[in-house]
Order: C-alpha cells, then structure tokens, then sequence
C-alpha cells in the first residue's frame, strides 16, 4: 500500500524527445511570428508611403491641369476685354451678339457678363439670365468693379437664380487706358460646366481613391457628391495645410473620423488646391490579404520542418537515454563509457544547423514573396509580364493608347565585332534614352533580345510618331559606347484603332516595325489603319 501511494504522489514526467520537440517548435513558432510581425510592418508602411507618393503625383498632376485651365480662361477674357475696348460706341444688340459668340466658342464658361465702370450690365449671355439693363447687386459683383484687376471670386449664390457660382473677370479699359468696367465668366459648381467635363472623368483605382478642389476659403469647387459643393471644409487638416500655402502628403482622419492618407497640392495659378484621398482601411484590407498570402506559401516548409524536428530531437536523445541506462548501472556492476557518448554533441551539432538551414529557407520565401519581380535585370526597365498586364488593364478600362515596337538595325553585327559586353551596353543606353523621353504614365519594356516596346497612353498616332521619332533620333545622333551609329526600326500601332487584344495590338506595331526593316532600317512607320 505504501508502495502505491508512493507511485501516485510522483509527478509526471516527460520524455526528453517530447520536451527537445516542444522546444525547438516554440522556437520555429516564435521566430515564424517575428517574421511575419517584421514583414507585417515593413509591408504596411511601404504600401502607406507608396499610396501617398502616387496620391500625390496625382494631385501634382491635377493642379497643373486646373492651373494651364486657369490660364487659358484668363486669357480668353484678355482677349474678349480687349474686344469691348469701345465698348460705349457699341449697341446693345453689337455687345450681346459678341458675348454670346465668345461664350459659344471657348467653352469655358457657363454664362459671361459685361458690366460697365457704373456698375450697369450692359449684356449677358445666356440672355435668358435676364439681368440686363440691372446694376450690380451682389457685394462680389461689387469688390471686382473696385478692384479694377483680374480677379477670381469665392463662391457664392446669386440673388437673381439662387445659384452657386464662381466668377473670373477681366477689366476693360479703353486705347486711352480708362477704366471701362469690366467682363466676367461665370461657372455654375452644382451644374454641368468645365471642372465637370475636365475632371470628371478621371476614374477611382484600385485603392478606392478620390478627390476634390477646394478654394482659398476652403470651401469646395469640385466633389462627385455635387450636393457637397460649395460645403465649407476648411477644418479638414489637408485643406488647413492648403489655405496656409503648404503643400504634401500626409496620414490625416477627415471630418468624418475616417483615417485617409492625403496628398494636397496648391494650383499655381490661383490659391484653389487639389486633395487626393485613399481610405486606410483598403490599405489595410491589402496588406491582410498578403499575409495571408504569406502563411500559405509557409505553411508547407512549415510542417517539413516539424518532421525533420520531430527526427532530430530523437537522435539527440538517444545519447541521453544511452548515457541513463549506463549511470543506472553505476554502483551494482563495473560500467565503462563507449565511443558513442561521444555522439551527443555532434547531434546538437546537427540540430543547429538544421535550425539554421530552416530559418534561412523560411527568410528566402519571404523575401521571394516581397519581392515583385517586374523589371528586366539587364536594362532596368519594365519586363514583359509587366507589358502585358498594363495592355490588359487599359483595355479593360478602355483606355486609349498607342504602342511602339522597336528594334536595334544589325545588333547581332555589334555582337559579333564588339562582344555581347559590349551588346548589352548598347542595350542599356537604348533603355536609358527611351527612359528619358518619355512621360511618367508611359510605360517602356524590353521585350526580348533588342526589341523594345513602348505603351504611351491618352496619344494618338501622331503624338506617338513625335516620341518614337525623338526617340530614333537621339539614339542616331548621341554618343554611345561602341562610338559608332546606332540606329532603330520603329512600328507604331494604336488602341483601338488598330486591334482591341494585347496580341493582335503587338502583331500589327511587328508589322509596321518589319516595314520599316525592310524600307531600309532607320525609321518609324505607322501600321495601316485596318
């Protein structure tokens, strides 16, 4: 009975091979978890900094077309000011007939108005508006009378159509250079007028992003939701940053608590700004879905390894069991130690280095998974999966583009005299040429051998013969590395004037490319229209 009691008060005991097992386990599990949790981290903030740098290309983008907009309006008003320099030796009929000819042709404005230095409209067209013959009663109205200067107005609602607008004038002044009054164009925000045409197009990517205008008080010019022009958002951080002049990109939570990463860029032309936003979330929708990318692809050299652990920690007991049953003996029978416990530290030897082997297995898939292999090693530009995928995608966003095959004339000549080494330099100044000549959308690809391909979007055939052309002509005429002419047979295709398919696009720039070959090398030529 003692005996019993005795064997049940003992406490259990594990195995070494399950304690060696449990161990080194814990061990892959928490160095596993480190990983992830350092590329969980390193991922996150790359994609945060890749959303906000092309959030703010896009602005950047933005401004400058709102700015060369701006420009051309106040133009077209200098012009039209100059028009009604006479305007008191002109009749009602003369002036409206000449505003309602300017507002038709430049497009610019949804209505335009003449008003004298007395503040009287002499016209307006549309003349349905019907506020000729009227003094100015508006306070805006009333500043840019004063001012006697080109000016752009807040925006406000009219008394007469209850309207919101924004107005850009011109002073008018006469050969003797007095002050006539001045012209004014208006645009009517909540309607179809000119941001509408220009920026409404633009679509939303992948990463959910908009954006919006905003004028000097903060309020906004340009939204999709129309129902919130003219809403005063000046609290939001990005605009607070636009009304003090500086411009960026930045993590921001908006005035709806939402955390955003925004870009915010002022237009030149005026104290108007563009903000481009990108919702967090899908950010971080993203980078969950990569992580989860990254356990799949673990997960089978995970349990391979599990197995070699399970093996390993069975040779490394078996010393000790080996060594335990010799010290069991010890006091009741001469014992002597063999040879093999010797073998214990070779084992721990071997389980080192296959912890070893297996963390650097797991750290190169991870880094295999991080890395986006999608640029040609050789010449640094973009491979041809990467050429493919962006056809694909402009397609399918019907997108309108134009593509240029291109191929070095008699490269296999320069391999034979000057060497391959020499070969690939050459290619190397090609792609840095084309590189150079090109827009920021453009996409440039090696295609294979010395053939090049380039994808210029929103161009038309002509537009796309300029930049092959420039192309052509700067690798003719700069130095190079073999120090002799270098030339290039160019065939240019367009979508979808030509083929709607990746294929049938790249068969008819071949075509055109051959053409060129054959009309004796050193020019571009533009495939027939089908």
């Amino acid at each position: 009975m003692p005996v019993l009691q005795k064997r049940a008060n003992r406490p259990k005991r594990i195995s070494l091979v399950t304690l060696l097992t449990g161990l080194v386990s814990l061990s892959v599990v928490l160095t596993v978890t480190i990983l992830l949790i350092s590329f969980y981290q390193s991922k996150k903030q790359a994609l945060i900094n890749t959303t906000l740098t092309l959030n703010h290309t896009s602005a950047l983008k933005m401004s400058h077309t709102i700015d060369a907009l701006i420009k051309s309006m106040r133009s077209s008003l200098q012009y039209s000011a100059s028009i009604f320099s006479d305007m008191n030796g002109m009749d009602a009929d003369e002036i409206h007939a000449k505003i309602e000819l300017i507002r038709r042709t430049n497009n610019y404005f949804n209505s335009i108005i003449v008003v004298d230095e007395t503040g009287l409209v002499r016209s307006v067209s549309p003349k349905s508006i019907g506020t000729t013959g009227t003094y100015l009663r508006m306070e805006e109205g009333k500043k840019i009378l004063a001012l006697k200067k080109p000016y752009i107005s807040v925006p406000y609602i009219t008394a007469h159509s209850n309207r919101l607008i924004l107005l850009i004038s011109q002073p008018i002044f006469d050969k003797d250079g007095i002050y006539r009054g001045f012209i004014g164009g208006t645009i009517y925000l909540q309607e179809e007028n000119i941001l509408n045409t220009i920026l409404g197009s633009n679509p939303t990517d992948e990463l959910g992003s908009s954006f919006y205008i905003v004028g000097s008080n903060g309020h906004l010019l340009f939204n999709r939701d129309t129902k919130r022009i003219g809403e005063d958002i000046s609290a939001n951080p990005a605009v607070r940053k636009l009304i003090q002049g500086i411009s960026g990109y930045e993590q921001i939570v908006n005035l709806r608590g939402q955390k955003v990463l925004a870009a915010y860029v002022k237009v030149p032309a005026n104290d108007w700004g563009v903000v481009v936003v990108s919702p967090i979330s899908v950010v971080q929708e993203q980078l969950n879905r990569d992580i989860q990318s990254v356990l799949l692809y673990m997960l089978p050299s995970f349990l391979l390894l599990m197995l070699v652990v399970i093996g390993l920690a069975r040779k490394i007991a078996k010393p000790f069991v080996s060594l335990a049953n010799l010290v069991s003996k010890a006091g009741r029978q001469e014992v002597e130690l063999s040879e093999g416990s010797q073998h214990w530290n070779r084992e721990a030897e071997l389980l080192s280095r296959a912890i070893r082997f297996a963390l650097t297995n797991i750290k190169k898939k991870t880094e295999q998974l991080a890395h986006d292999a999608r640029t040609d090693p050789l010449t640094g530009l973009t491979n041809r999966r990467t050429l493919e995928e962006t056809m694909q995608k402009w397609i399918a966003e019907q997108i309108p583009f134009s593509i240029m095959m291109m191929d070095l004339d008699r490269f296999k000549a320069i391999n034979d005299t000057y060497g391959h080494q020499a070969g690939d330099e050459v290619l190397r100044h090609f792609a840095t040429i084309i590189s150079s000549s090109l827009r920021p959308d453009d996409v440039s690809c090696r295609f294979g051998g010395e053939e090049f391909v380039v994808l210029v979007s929103h161009a038309g055939l002509e537009e796309a013969y300029q930049v092959a052309e420039r192309i052509r002509r700067a690798l003719e005429t700069r130095t190079n590395p073999i120090g002799q002419p270098l030339t290039v047979s160019q065939g240019i295709a367009h979508y979808p004037s030509h083929a709607v398919s990746p294929e049938g696009l790249l068969h008819v720039a071949d075509e055109a490319m051959y053409k060129a070959k054959r009309a004796g090398r050193n020019q571009t030529m533009i495939a027939e229209a089908e």
